[in-house]
């Protein structure tokens, strides 16, 4: 059976404590991406491996990387042609084939390396993707992938295409699509409300889906409770 690798981005915006012990404790491994490493000791966490450069974690961080006594370490050049995610995601497939994985601290701090991260994550074919934030969980969803979303009725629901050519159908959703084209991070698929058990599927393409854990942000009718 394929194991469930959680990998801590090095965002500046870390996600709660609460949720990192959450996340690490449904998962089989711990990947610590350079400042990634600092939020997982905050949560009183360890790691399996530190992948990075070591040119944004803490100094305390820094001093555990250049001892290697507790995890493994895979240090690289600050003037490399990868990001530190770039290499972590490789890290995990050549040391767990096949590995689900839960991204989190992914999503904040710069927009031009959020944008990136999508882009890698969406890369990343070998098995499910997941994005696990504080106040949204995402499932990158490749070709012929579907998401199931159970007992979350009136929460915020967005899909967006992140390459040429995506096709979607979506029920227990406001609107409803059915293998309907969205385009390239196109608005098509924003803020939908989730009605009842709610079916996502990608027939070609690739696309994120959002699912946000507050009620329904939007401006169509009155706003749902939280």
């Amino acid at each position: 059976m394929a194991c469930k690798v959680l990998v801590v981005c090095g965002s500046p915006v870390v996600a709660s404590a609460n949720l990192l012990r959450r996340l690490a404790g449904e998962c089989d491994h711990v990947v610590a991406v350079d400042r990634g490493l600092d939020a997982v000791l905050g949560a009183g966490l360890g790691c399996d491996v530190y992948v990075g450069d070591a040119d944004t974690v803490s100094d305390a961080g820094r001093a555990l990387v250049d001892a290697a006594v507790a995890f493994e370490v895979e240090r690289h050049d600050p003037y490399k042609d990868y990001t530190d995610l770039a290499l972590a995601l490789d890290s995990v497939r050549r040391r767990w084939p096949g590995a689900e994985v839960v991204a989190t601290c992914a999503t904040g701090g710069r927009p031009d390396m959020a944008l990136s991260v999508l882009g890698l994550l969406a890369g990343y074919e070998d098995a499910p993707i997941w994005i696990g934030e504080d106040k949204v969980v995402a499932r990158i969803l490749h070709a012929g992938e579907s998401w199931t979303i159970e007992g979350a009725e009136g929460k915020t629901f967005s899909i967006i295409a992140l390459a040429p050519n995506t096709e979607v159908s979506e029920h227990g959703l406001e609107w409803e699509l059915d293998h309907s084209p969205l385009g390239l991070l196109a608005d098509t698929g924003i803020s939908n409300i989730v009605r009842s058990t709610a079916e996502v599927e990608v027939h070609t393409g690739t696309a994120v889906a959002y699912l946000l854990h507050q009620g329904f942000i939007g401006t169509v009718g009155e706003q749902e409770n939280p």
